[in-house]
This record gives C-alpha cells, structure tokens and sequence, in this order.
C-alpha cells in the first residue's frame, strides 16, 4: 500500500510538472511573438519616419529657396506652387504613440498559471509576514479582538472609541498596522459567517471622517475590494462595480497583492479557484483593508 502511494504521488506530480513544462514553454512562445511583433512595428514605423523627414527636408529646402532668392513679383507668380508645398508638408503628421508599438502585457497572461501560483503563495504563507488590524482605526461599528484579528459588527457605535484622526467614523472600516511598498503578499480571511463584508487594500490617502463615498470602500479611487451583500458578489474599485458570478459562497478568501506584476488576486482556498483578478499601476504604500455589516471576520494567515 505504502509501494502504490508513492507511486501515485510520483505519477500525479508528474503530470502537474508536464502540465507546467507545457504551459511555459506556450507562453514563453507568445511572449517572444509578441516581441517580434512589436519590434517589427517599431523597425516599420522608424523606416516611415525616416522618410517623412526626408520629405520635410526636401520641401523647407525648397521653400526657403524661393523665399531667398525670388524677388517679390516671383513670389507672387509662386504663390500657388509656395502654398501647394506647405500644404504638403503640412500632411506630413507628428509621430502619434500607437498600440501596434507597445508590447502586450496580456501575452504572458495565463488563466492556469495564476491559479498554480496562486495556489503555491497560499501554501506557503508561513513566509509571509503576520497581517493585523490597526486599532486606531477600527470604527466604532466594529469590535476588534485582543489578538488584533478579528472584527465583529455591531449596530450601535461604541462609545468607547476615541477620536482618532485615523479612525473611520462613520462607514464599519478597519486598515491592517501592516503596510506594503514593494514586492508579494498573501493573507487568508474567514468570512463564513458574514454576509456583509469587503476584503481588499487601500491607500494612504483613503479619508477617514464622514458618511461620503470617498470614505466608502470601492466608491472612490483609493480602495480596491471584494465585497459580498447576502448573495451578491463583485469587485469595486472608483465606484465602479463588477458583478462576480460565484458558485457557492466562500468560507475563507484568500488575497494576493504582487505590486511588481500590479496585480490583485482574490481566491478561494478550499477550492483552488480564482475569484478575480484586477491589474493595475497601484500607488504605494497599501493596507489590508475591511469592513464588515454582518456578524463577524477574522484574518486567519
């Protein structure tokens, strides 16, 4: 029985490794055709470039001929030939940036290799560093548990809380004391028992104070999150909102922020699914951010 286990663990590795082999090698093609691409629409348009200056040269040498050596009544005899010159130099169009000349980042985009990546970043979150909540800004909605940890909503404001510059006073918000500026982070989040709550990471700039949407999570340009509202689930980031069709509603959600790559990643750990993926050119520093209308989370990794 031992005998056929490792060989079963030795088969099914080995097809993972295959299955990997064979991916890396079909990116790493697209990724190298998309640089032929683009290198050869750079070569393309230099070489049009290059003849339109040739062009522009030709016709200013041209013009200031005449206009150096015609005398007026010569001029007046050019004026057709002189405006037909300038019109043509005229069409002759400033460089415009063009798409066909950058290279495209979504070559290298692969719908199974951020589900095996992200399924190896969580499986190794003893490497990643602890994410706990910063009191000060816990709002008074929210009671934050002696281990830093865990939020539980409640619906009337504590009266305990003092009036933090940083605190949130009006939306049940809560930042991490752990800030990111650079590099890979993981954190894993019970939510099972909440049908009301946002995951996600914001800015430093995030204002605190008062009921508008530039302190509401996802409503502005400072928060980017996974929100669910009882059956309802999407990603919000500048109060553009995403609907997510999700199968079963997660027990624990699992985040992934590469400010490299700029990509967040929202998981399910149980299944190995990926939830959403958002890229962009995020500011620095970032904070784990949440809020939660309904029972309690708590960051589990």
């Amino acid at each position: 029985m031992a005998s056929a286990a490792r060989d079963l663990v030795i088969e099914r590795l080995s097809v993972v490794r295959s299955l990997c082999d064979t991916e890396e090698q079909r990116l790493l093609e697209q990724v190298h055709g998309e640089e032929e691409r683009a290198h050869q629409s750079i070569l393309t348009q230099r070489a049009h470039w290059a003849e339109a200056i040739k062009k522009l040269d030709t016709l200013r040498t041209s013009l200031v001929g005449m206009l150096t050596h015609l005398d007026d009544l010569q001029l007046i005899h050019k004026e057709q030939e002189i405006f037909e010159r300038a019109e043509e130099a005229e069409g002759i169009l400033d460089p415009q940036e063009s798409d066909k000349l950058s290279f495209n980042k979504k070559c290298a985009w692969s719908p199974l290799l951020t589900q095996l990546w992200a399924t190896s970043v969580l499986g190794s979150l003893s490497d990643m560093e602890e994410v706990h909540i910063n009191e000060r800004t816990v709002s008074p909605l929210l009671h934050l548990s002696e281990d830093r940890k865990t939020l539980t909503f409640s619906a009337k404001k504590s009266k305990a809380c003092s009036d933090d510059p940083e605190r949130f006073d009006h939306w049940p918000n809560a930042l991490a004391a752990t800030t990111f500026q650079a590099g890979l982070h993981a954190w894993v989040v019970n939510v099972q028992h909440s049908c009301a709550y946002k995951v996600g990471v914001a800015s430093s700039q995030l204002p605190r104070k008062g009921a508008g949407s530039d302190c509401r999570l996802g409503h502005n340009a400072f928060s980017w999150v996974f929100s669910r509202y009882d059956q309802e689930f999407r990603f919000s980031h500048n109060g553009q909102h995403e609907p997510l069709a999700l199968l079963r509603c997660p027990a624990q959600l699992g985040v992934l922020l590469d400010l490299q790559a700029g990509e967040l990643v929202f998981y399910e750990p149980a299944s190995g699914t990926v939830l959403h993926i958002h890229r962009a050119s995020f500011p620095r520093p970032l904070f784990p951010v949440f809020a939660v209308a309904d029972q309690v989370i708590s960051i589990v990794h």
